[in-house]
């Protein structure tokens, strides 16, 4: 079954037919029982390229997966991969940045309310100082009064 590579289409030639598909193919596992040759070299390999509609498929070994010049992406391919992968970068960047800024928010809400509980505690003892200072004003306010009372009644009592 010959077979040759078209920018982005694979053309076969099988029994007097002239077949076009694209150039997808996925890589499935098969059991070890079900092996077969390599498409290349012949070795025993359970690793399958297959299309998605399940038409064609030939057996590769990951020897050959992992060459660098075997399964080439086409341009567009290329370029689709190249956006995904600054896309999925970029959301991950995103992702980092709002849990930064979410721990930044808590940490100053704690400091916010730590200050608020220290100003709390500090106007909880400004209020029971001024308490306490106004009923010592008020106690004063009353000896004075009290004074100046004494003081009127004697006054009077001078007079008479």
């Amino acid at each position: 079954m010959p077979a040759v590579v078209v920018v982005g289409l694979i053309s076969l030639w099988w029994r007097g037919c002239y077949y076009k598909m694209e150039n997808i193919w996925h890589l499935r596992k098969v059991a070890e029982t079900s092996a077969k040759g390599c498409f290349i070299c012949y070795k025993p390999t359970s690793s399958v390229m297959i299309t998605p509609d399940n038409k064609d498929y030939f057996y590769i070994c990951p020897a050959h997966l992992k060459d660098k010049n075997f399964a080439v992406p086409t341009d567009d391919e290329a370029k689709a991969m190249e956006e995904r992968k600054k896309k999925e970068d970029l959301d991950k960047e995103i992702e980092l940045i709002k849990k930064e800024y979410e721990e930044k928010l808590k940490r100053k809400k704690e400091k916010s309310k730590k200050k608020d509980d220290n100003k709390d505690a500090d106007k909880d003892k400004s209020e029971k100082k001024d308490e306490s200072q106004s009923e010592a004003h008020l106690e004063k306010e009353k000896e004075e009064k009290v004074w100046q009372g004494t003081s009127l009644e004697r006054t009077a009592a001078d007079r008479v």
